[in-house]
């Protein structure tokens, strides 16, 4: 029997989905972490150029690829929203934000960690480095103007028209060690051409990825529903909620 999907564009059933859904995530994201880990500092080669410094790309490379891909997506939800007006679609945009620039910290904090070792500084204005930066502040600006205008649907407005003029930063970041001559070194994994490093740091690295993927997955859930809850406080499915809960 086909799934009527469209069903849960509506924020009172996708709520009861999300619900059923965050479980399985975040199990699968704890199971994976744990393994991509240990893979990652116990089981992968000592790298012949880099020594154990480069153990930080385990964690660094899944942050950094998240952060991009978080944008697009929320960036993607933010225009459905704007186009044709859905909550749920603006409430899934501003639940990514957060998510999204922690990752953005993450892998601008893991990459200074890294540079410190390999190019004797914290920090250079790279073009990569300063796009992801840039990318921080997109994030930091989208919550910031949703969180200075009262209105909810006039600030999903606002913050889509932000999320979709600042996704141009995306390939700008991608590409930026191709376009430039930079620092940061070039992509260790391509779907062009064959991978740059052992197989066990790859497994390692692929399986901290997805593993970043179901945490983000999980937490944006959790976060949806929390507006969810918010925003239709006064409707009655939610009133039975909480006559459900007393």
């Amino acid at each position: 029997m086909a799934i009527n999907w469209f069903k849960y564009s509506s924020p009172a059933s996708f709520y009861f989905l999300a619900g059923k859904m965050i479980p399985l995530f975040s199990i699968a994201a704890i199971v994976l972490c744990a393994v991509g880990l240990y893979i990652g500092f116990f089981v992968a080669p000592t790298d012949f150029q880099q020594g154990e410094a480069y153990r930080i790309i385990f964690i660094h490379v899944p942050a950094a690829w998240l952060s991009m891909f978080l944008y697009v997506i929320m960036a993607l939800w933010s225009g459905i929203g704007l186009a044709f007006n859905t909550r749920l679609s603006a409430m899934v945009a501003t639940a990514i934000a957060p998510t999204g620039a922690m990752f953005t910290f993450i892998a601008l904090w893991t990459g200074a960690l890294w540079g410190k070792p390999m190019w004797g500084t914290w920090w250079v204005w790279d073009a990569r480095l300063t796009s992801e930066l840039i990318l921080l502040f997109l994030y930091i600006g989208f919550m910031s103007l949703q969180a200075a205008i009262d209105d909810p649907r006039r600030a999903d407005k606002a913050g889509a028209v932000i999320a979709l003029v600042g996704v141009v930063n995306v390939p700008i970041i991608y590409f930026s060690v191709k376009w430039w001559n930079t620092l940061h070194q070039g992509a260790s994994v391509s779907l062009t051409q064959s991978p740059k490093m052992a197989t066990t740091m790859l497994t390692g690295m692929l399986i901290m990825s997805i593993a970043c993927w179901m945490y983000a997955i999980a937490v944006i859930l959790i976060r949806t529903r929390a507006i969810i809850l918010e925003r239709e406080r006064h409707t009655a499915w939610v009133g039975q909620l909480q006559e459900a809960a007393q």
